[in-house]
């Protein structure tokens, strides 16, 4: 199954509440819809931070091109992801973006290890603790 684009923000943002995969070179954000008959959907993003404009297209394309030649990895069907690029992606060899994508995609659909923060954190499940305890 070919994966879809995410190209509206309210979709990037709902992805931000989903699990994080931190990398050397990107980081991956993923989030089940809950609708396993519908394609997966990619989205991109390279912040202001990482370069210039010319830097951040380039970035994104090679990220692009790194998911199209992994048409063999297990996209989960109904599931987001979003690849945070980095500035190290500029420079990195291909096959080792290819490899680390391989890697990161695997993993999220391993189940979180016992003791491992959510991806919202404490502070999102609201304050329990009182004043002065």
């Amino acid at each position: 199954m070919k994966p879809g684009r995410l190209k509206n923000r309210p979709d990037f943002l709902a992805v931000q509440k989903g699990n994080r995969l931190r990398g050397p070179y990107f980081l991956l954000e993923t989030l089940d819809r809950g609708m396993s008959a519908e394609a997966p959907r990619i989205g991109y993003t390279v912040t202001r931070k990482q370069g210039n404009a010319v830097e951040r297209n380039r970035m994104r394309r090679r990220l692009r091109e790194v998911v199209r030649h992994l048409a063999g990895v297990p996209f989960k069907p109904g599931h987001d992801y979003v690849i945070v690029a980095r500035r190290d992606t500029l420079a990195a060899p291909f096959d080792r973006l290819v490899q680390a994508l391989r890697e990161r995609v695997q993993d999220s659909t391993k189940p979180p290890r016992p003791g491992q923060r959510s991806a919202a954190g404490p502070r999102a499940q609201g304050n329990t603790r009182k004043p002065g305890t």
